[in-house]
């Protein structure tokens, strides 16, 4: 058999990113769990079949979601920030690209946030791929606050693990407070928090 042609390739690249962003807002709004191969090609007007040529099953599906979302969240938040400084210029951007994320996602749900409630006590490859992102991710905001650190912009006692649980536990706090709660202030509440909580790292000038 003659091997694929580059514009059968492209097609094939084309339609999977497709049923990826109808796979997203279904995982978003219903679960990961939620998903499967009839509901995705339902969505997406597919056949079942054709679907299923592009993840051979549910589980592979789902685990192509975790990873578009991570990498998506990756371009617009993680490499956005990576343009600013090092030190707490780049902090504050990874925290207010990840508040601008939570934000857009309040009405569609967090694949992050919604999937950590969903599978903290169901162990298998999901919960893996979905403990590796969150992993990822965490690493990457300790590492930006030991950088602030290095640079002078925080003080040398602060303890960037405790600091980066703390923020987290504000974005935490937001997706409850407007997606189940409906606060209508919890944005600017998120936003007060995380400025009071950077503000008590500060460095003193010398």
């Amino acid at each position: 058999m003659s091997p694929p042609s580059r514009h059968a390739s492209r097609k094939g690249e084309h339609t999977r990113v497709i049923i990826l962003d109808h796979a997203l807002r279904l995982a978003g709004a219903g679960g990961i769990d939620a998903l499967t191969i009839g509901t995705l090609a339902e969505s997406a007007s597919m056949s079942k079949s054709g679907v299923f040529a592009h993840f051979g099953s549910r589980e592979d599906l789902q685990i192509a979601v975790v990873q578009e979302y991570h990498q998506r969240f990756q371009q617009r938040v993680f490499e956005a920030a990576m343009r600013e400084p090092r030190g707490l210029p780049r902090v504050q951007a990874l925290f207010d690209g990840w508040i601008a994320q939570a934000t857009d996602e309040i009405e569609q749900g967090c694949i992050y946030l919604g999937g950590a409630f969903e599978y903290d006590d169901r162990p298998g490859p999901v919960r893996d791929a979905l403990a590796a992102s969150i992993t990822v991710w965490r690493g990457a905001l300790v590492r930006a606050c030991a950088q602030a650190v290095a640079c002078g912009h925080m003080r040398t006692d602060t303890d960037t693990e405790q600091l980066v649980f703390e923020l987290m536990g504000l974005i935490l706090a937001l997706h409850m407070h407007a997606r189940f709660l409906k606060h209508a202030d919890a944005l600017a509440r998120t936003r007060q928090g995380v400025a009071h909580r950077l503000a008590q790292t500060l460095a003193t000038p010398a």
